[in-house]
């Protein structure tokens, strides 16, 4: 009986132990910065240029569409890969369902904090969309089209990428909610995602509000 309750015990100390590696991967996968690699390449280091962000949109701003690409795809690769891949992975101990119904959305949170605090960037990264991009897209694609029809009319109406991508995380709450997953480890996760957004997006709010933004003019519907 005590072999017996010795080894549920080393179980659940193997399961908590693959569940904190499989975060920390997810973490150190997330800290890979598209922009960084790719302006490595370049010769160039994106957060001395435009707003210093080293995400997508400071990208396109400052070095160009093709460039910007490259940032976002590699960006939400990092989600796709610690959800899909690296939240399934079970080399030191095999992970059992209870951990399994969680472990999926607490990789791809890493992956985001990971992207906008990268270890191996003075954490100092973007500001977590793109990679939270390729998490939903494993974890509920039914969120995307949603998501980037109210980015895309946001930024049609105001010409403000940042509040467009606000929006976009309070929506996929709302899709969460109409999908019956609020009550859910990922439902807890799109609302924790949506607010995290809205905190990395801080210094945009105050921009908006002292009304020094940035606008997208040219795809903005009524410009003043």
């Amino acid at each position: 009986m005590l072999v017996q309750v010795d080894l549920q015990s080393e179980f659940k100390k193997g399961n908590k132990m693959q569940a904190m590696i499989n975060i920390i991967l997810s973490y150190l996968i997330g800290s890979i910065s598209g922009s960084m690699v790719l302006g490595k390449i370049r010769g160039i280091d994106i957060r001395t240029m435009g707003s210093g962000n080293a995400g997508g949109t400071n990208a396109f701003r400052t070095v160009g569409s093709l460039f910007a690409l490259g940032v976002i795809l590699i960006d939400i690769s990092k989600g796709i890969i610690s959800v899909l891949f690296i939240s399934n992975l079970s080399f030191y101990s095999p992970i059992d369902a209870s951990i399994l119904n969680y472990i999926n959305v607490l990789c791809g949170a890493a992956a985001v904090l990971g992207h906008v605090y990268p270890l191996y960037y003075n954490f100092k990264g973007g500001k977590g969309a793109g990679t939270l991009i390729g998490v939903l897209g494993v974890l509920l694609p039914i969120s995307i089209p949603f998501a980037l029809l109210s980015w895309i009319l946001v930024l049609i109406f105001t010409g403000y990428v940042g509040l467009g991508t606000m929006i976009a995380g309070l929506v996929v709450v709302l899709v969460t909610f109409q999908q019956g997953l609020i009550n859910t480890p990922f439902g807890y996760f799109s609302i924790l995602m949506a607010l995290f957004v809205i905190f990395t997006h801080r210094s945009n709010i105050y921009r908006m509000l002292k009304g020094q933004e940035n606008q997208f003019k040219k795809i903005m519907l009524f410009k003043k």
